[in-house]
């Protein structure tokens, strides 16, 4: 495993890259419960939602490819593709 790149969102959550042999991992403490988050992917582009007291929050960032799976569990957005 290869820890590439650490920065932060903007936002206030921190975003890492891992790269495995086969796959990548983008993920992001959201810090946020679940329900409240929504995820999309188009091309390399994750675009997420966080529905918050003062309406919706959108970040979007680039992914190292084309996910193929995107989850958020305890607060925590995980995005994978395959190398």
């Amino acid at each position: 495993m290869n820890h590439i790149q650490t920065r932060s969102t903007g936002d206030g959550a921190l975003l890492r890259r891992y790269e495995y042999d086969d796959e990548w991992v983008v993920a992001a403490d959201l810090g946020v419960d679940d329900e409240t988050v929504t995820v999309d992917t188009v091309g390399e582009t994750a675009i997420v939602v966080v529905e918050g007291p003062d309406g919706p929050v959108e970040s979007e960032f680039e992914l190292p490819g084309t996910a193929a799976d995107a989850a958020v569990n305890n607060g925590v957005l995980t995005v994978e593709g395959e190398r």
